[in-house]
């Protein structure tokens, strides 16, 4: 899928700088989205967005990235149950290739579903806060599209990623970052201990969990990160 399959000219221009022109807010255009899980139909890779069925009002956002060779349902399995019962609104979308496209060769084609789901969630859910947030790979890229959207996702939570590699700095979204002392895939030196020693030294709010484990996303790390976005609940 091209970018240009999804947005009009200045949305590509955008999504090649990898920038986001959606701006959900807390009073919809359209008819709201169904309680559960919608499949959105953008023409292109699968965009789910789950939405909690008790939390009246605006609801906070959370957009998921998966890691490499996964998919928005594997997002959804990672974080769904947990982020709902928060009521929080999760919203997924799968790469069009095997990875996410600045890994592939650079922004563009991601960006634009990204950006025409957000812009489709925007019409039918009331959203009163965004973050941002991926496994591994799409940590890596949650934190840097984030740190260029920093106008939109006021927090990046980011579970045992690789590396920042943001096209632009805009804005200052707090970060949150975990990763496992274990972990064989991205190892914690090289990957979680220095990314979040970077973004410290660039002057971002940064809360660092480093835990006894491997490379993984438990139902406890999405508490912690959803704890250290919106506060303990209560």
């Amino acid at each position: 899928m091209d970018g240009g399959d999804t947005t009009g000219s200045g949305r590509v221009r955008s999504a090649g700088a990898g920038r986001l022109d959606a701006r959900p807010g807390p009073r919809p255009a359209g008819p709201p989205l169904p309680a559960g899980t919608t499949t959105l139909d953008l023409g292109g890779p699968e965009s789910l967005v789950a939405v909690p069925g008790d939390a009246p009002g605006p609801r906070p956002l959370l957009v998921f990235c998966h890691g490499a060779g996964g998919t928005a349902q594997q997002s959804l399995a990672a974080v769904g149950a947990v982020a709902l019962a928060r009521g929080v609104v999760v919203l997924a979308t799968s790469s069009v290739a095997a990875t996410w496209d600045l890994l592939t060769g650079g922004l563009g084609r991601d960006v634009a579903v990204l950006d025409a789901a957000l812009e489709r969630v925007s019409t039918g859910v009331a959203v009163s806060r965004v973050a941002l947030g991926g496994f591994s790979d799409g940590a890596s890229y949650a934190l840097s599209l984030g740190l260029a959207n920093g106008d939109l996702f006021e927090a990046l939570l980011a579970f045992s990623p690789g590396f920042t590699a943001p096209p632009g700095r805009t804005g200052r979204p707090r970060v949150w970052i975990a990763h496992g002392t274990a972990d064989r895939v991205l190892p914690v030196d090289r990957c979680g201990r220095r990314v979040s020693r970077d973004l410290t030294a660039a002057g971002y709010d940064v809360t660092y969990d480093e835990f006894d484990g491997g490379h993984v996303v438990t139902p406890g790390l999405v508490t912690a990160a959803l704890d250290t976005w919106l506060g303990p609940p209560g």
